[in-house]
């Protein structure tokens, strides 16, 4: 959400911010706000005149009366009565005023970085840099559900029973790959000063909307029914949410944080859910980084938390490249994001496993998360990056270490959270 006194200021900047991410039918909403924020300070200076009247008129009832004039003195008293309800009245039309105004303000998006490039959606992302050698093998690499079918390590016609698409039962030592490789991410992290956490997996509403654009709730979070929750779609929402309502030291910044959770996501969408795999699903786990800092501080934290994503991928030998996101694929909080991809042998192409995000003040905007500092009181800015997401992940690590007699070597940084395993065999 942007600061009102600026948008009140710089009405041309929102608008054609709004124009650089594609939003054109957004623009009224900059007069609508206008407009609203001025008879919002119209109320507030006529109450405050009122206020300062029914004062004055209050302290001229008692001469008044001493002095015997109490026909007098009951005309002031109908006048401050008169005002009073004025003043209700105004009460009244200030709530809706101010409700009306955040509903717009909410909706606004965000100034996007004056480095990120303008472009409709995702299909005009900017490759930034590539990391590793991308390897095609002179054997055929299967899809990667039949690859981890090969070690009894997928069941989703199970799953498809008990839950529907969108879930999977992961078996032996593709499941135990899996934990090995949040436990190995956790630490990584904990070895880069991050302090772990586990978060609660559930948010009320209003932690909801203090992370998220509207649009985003609708196609991601799952309600729970009769109650003021809903399931993570990313722990970064907890985590963030974690700071809502506080008052924090400057000396105490940053915080650098990695949790652990699992996530949940309707993934509602022209994507849509695969019968076939684990690339896109309604649950699954990952291993979060997010961090609250000056805003002086935001860019430095931006270039080292997706660099904390390359290095882990890179540390277990696959190739990997960095995105820069186009305006149209910005969601509308965010100032900058950069897109971290895996290199597919299969496809012949990269695709996405992580994303780092720097959303500037907005998230601390709307849930109140406060700095104080030496000058004054100021809002933090929220970065937030994807460690690991496995199973996800997966795809990328069985396809780059696959073998040609079947089988998926280990990278040495994983052997100790395997039980020393150096590979994995079909049974």
């Amino acid at each position: 959400m942007l600061d009102i006194k600026f948008l009140r200021e710089n009405p041309e900047i929102v608008r054609q911010n709004i124009r650089n991410k594609f939003q054109d039918s957004k623009l009224p909403l900059v007069d609508e706000v206008i407009a609203l924020d001025r008879e919002n300070r119209d109320i507030k200076g006529e109450v405050e005149a009122l206020r300062a009247q029914r004062n004055r008129l209050s302290k001229e009832i008692g001469g008044l009366m001493k002095q015997g004039k109490k026909d007098e003195a009951e005309q002031v008293k109908a006048q401050i009565a008169k005002d009073a309800e004025r003043m209700e009245e105004l009460d009244e039309r200030e709530k809706v005023v101010e409700e009306e105004l955040k509903k717009r303000m909410m909706v606004i998006p965000n100034i996007i970085d004056p480095s990120v490039p303008i472009g409709k959606d995702d299909s005009e992302n900017v490759e930034v840099m590539r990391y590793g050698e991308p390897v095609v093998p002179d054997f055929e690499i299967p899809y990667h559900s039949d690859i981890m079918e090969s070690f009894n390590g997928l069941d989703l016609d199970s799953a498809r029973r008990v839950a529907g698409n969108g879930f999977y039962y992961l078996m032996g030592d593709i499941a135990r790959l899996h934990s090995a490789v949040i436990s190995y991410a956790r630490d990584f992290m904990i070895d880069r000063g991050f302090t772990y956490c586990i978060p609660p997996f559930m948010i009320r509403s209003n932690v909801v909307t203090g992370v998220m654009s509207f649009t985003e709730m609708d196609a991601m979070m799952y309600k729970i029914e009769g109650e003021d929750l809903y399931l993570i779609g990313t722990s970064e929402h907890s985590m963030i949410g974690k700071f809502i309502d506080t008052m924090n030291k400057e000396e105490d910044l940053p915080y650098t944080l990695t949790s652990y959770s699992p996530c949940f996501r309707k993934e509602k969408g022209a994507h849509g859910i695969e019968e076939r795999g684990v690339y896109r699903i309604h649950q699954f786990e990952k291993q979060e980084m997010i961090v609250v800092c000056k805003p002086e501080d935001s860019p430095m934290w931006f270039d080292k938390l997706w660099q904390n994503t390359v290095d882990l991928f890179r540390s277990m030998d696959i190739p990997v490249r960095t995105l820069e996101c186009c305006s149209g694929d910005l969601a509308d909080l965010k100032v900058k994001s950069i897109d971290v991809e895996a290199w597919s042998p299969r496809q012949k192409k990269y695709f996405e496993v992580g994303s780092c995000s720097n959303l500037g003040d907005a998230q601390a905007r709307r849930l109140r998360i406060r700095v104080k500092g030496p000058n004054g009181n100021y809002y933090a800015h929220t970065l937030n990056n994807t460690v690991v997401a496995p199973p996800r992940m997966l795809i990328a690590f069985l396809e780059n270490n696959l073998q040609a007699d079947g089988s998926v070597r280990i990278p040495e940084v994983l052997r100790p959270y395997m039980g020393g395993m150096t590979e994995i065999r079909k049974k």
